[in-house]
């Protein structure tokens, strides 16, 4: 069944109205008729099965049937914040950690970043990242779409810290699966944990001593060196392995 997210403004006791560009990809893309279903989401936690009533080239008027909380919801808000990769990678980390669950990416110029953004190229960039957020979201059923935020300047990061329960700096310097499984087990109790992954240069050793000084917690992810568009997408595999009931 299609997914589609709407503004809440966009939601009746009875009705949703779908507008924008998905009225396009509705009638034209996938040629859905009244009568068929659709799963619409309000980007808030709640998820509306539907019927289509009706078709026109402004809008399409959908019917609510049921109402319920989404599922596809990690019980832990993560933010990812990457350190800046070159070429596409950062879509390919955006793709694939909305589809794990992830709440927030933020894309962070580190020390050892390859890429250097320009302003005017970065606006553009976060652009791009979040209609690939909105897209992955649709596809793997997410009850939210995921933010993605940047580029954000080293110092900007560190001020960000905290708000978190919990800081994890997945590092490859680290050895050892047992202290991973330690700070995984203490995460069922956190609420809000931020990712720091670094760059395809690796942190540099003063990143690492800012970030230990705002309690920030060294992981390993195994005895193999991944990249640096792989280390995010296997945190939040192992992490929803760990903390996922349901």
């Amino acid at each position: 069944m299609y997914h589609f997210f709407v503004d809440s403004s966009a939601i009746t006791k009875e009705n949703i109205q779908i507008t924008g560009q998905d009225v396009n990809h509705i009638m034209n893309v996938l040629r859905l008729k009244a009568g068929e279903p659709l799963i619409i989401s309000d980007g808030e936690g709640l998820e509306y099965r539907c019927v289509i009533e009706a078709l026109t080239n402004e809008a399409i008027q959908c019917k609510i049937q049921s109402v319920d909380e989404s599922i596809s919801e990690l019980p832990i808000q993560v933010t990812l914040y990457q350190g800046a990769p070159k070429q596409d990678k950062m879509e390919q980390v955006t793709q694939k950690c909305v589809e794990l669950g992830v709440h927030e990416i933020v894309s962070v110029q580190m020390r050892r970043s390859i890429v250097k953004y320009e302003p005017s190229k970065a606006l553009k960039k976060v652009q791009r990242w979040n209609g690939i957020a909105e897209s992955a979201a649709k596809q793997s059923k997410r009850g939210m779409i995921p933010k993605v935020r940047g580029v954000l300047k080293w110092r900007e990061l560190l001020t960000e810290l905290e708000d978190y329960d919990k800081v994890i700096i997945p590092y490859e310097n680290t050895r050892g699966m047992m202290g991973t499984k330690e700070v995984f087990q203490q995460l069922h109790h956190a609420k809000k944990i931020a990712v720091i992954i670094g760059p395809e240069g690796g942190f540099d050793p003063e990143e690492i001593e800012q970030l230990l000084s705002y309690d920030g917690e060294l992981i390993s992810l195994g005895n193999r060196i991944l990249r640096t568009e792989t280390a995010g997408m296997v945190f939040m595999a192992m992490l929803m392995y760990e903390i996922e009931e349901a």
